[in-house]
């Protein structure tokens, strides 16, 4: 099982990334997460610039542990996280695996609004 957050294996160089049926099914298990094209985003909303900032923080720590890392967009009252797998030119497993592990940090306590 994926739960507990470690370096995830890169996705293998010739292996192409997950179609559209295997990217829906995989998008059912992170319901927080919405599809748009290969990539998935999520917005957590929050009460402040700060807060969007030490969310962003608490998500670049867990991307560097699983060797993976998303896109982050910080502004006033928002943090958006965007992933797919840039070798891969999609999305993979390692994508929705990251998403599941940020949605059980963001729910931990640090996520307002």
């Amino acid at each position: 099982m994926d739960s507990r957050p470690h370096r995830l294996t890169p996705w293998p160089k010739d292996r192409p990334p997950l179609g559209e049926s295997e990217a829906q099914l995989s998008l059912s298990r992170a319901t927080r997460w919405k599809l748009d094209g290969a990539r998935i985003t999520r917005s957590v909303k929050t009460a402040d610039f700060a807060t969007a900032l030490a969310l962003a923080n608490r998500v670049g720590q867990l991307a560097d542990l699983a060797d993976h890392h998303p896109d982050l967009l910080v502004r006033w009252g928002e943090l958006r996280i965007t992933l797919w797998t840039h070798s891969a030119g999609g999305l993979t497993d390692l994508d929705f695996t990251l998403a599941r592990w940020i949605d059980a940090c963001l729910e931990s306590g640090a996520e307002r609004g």
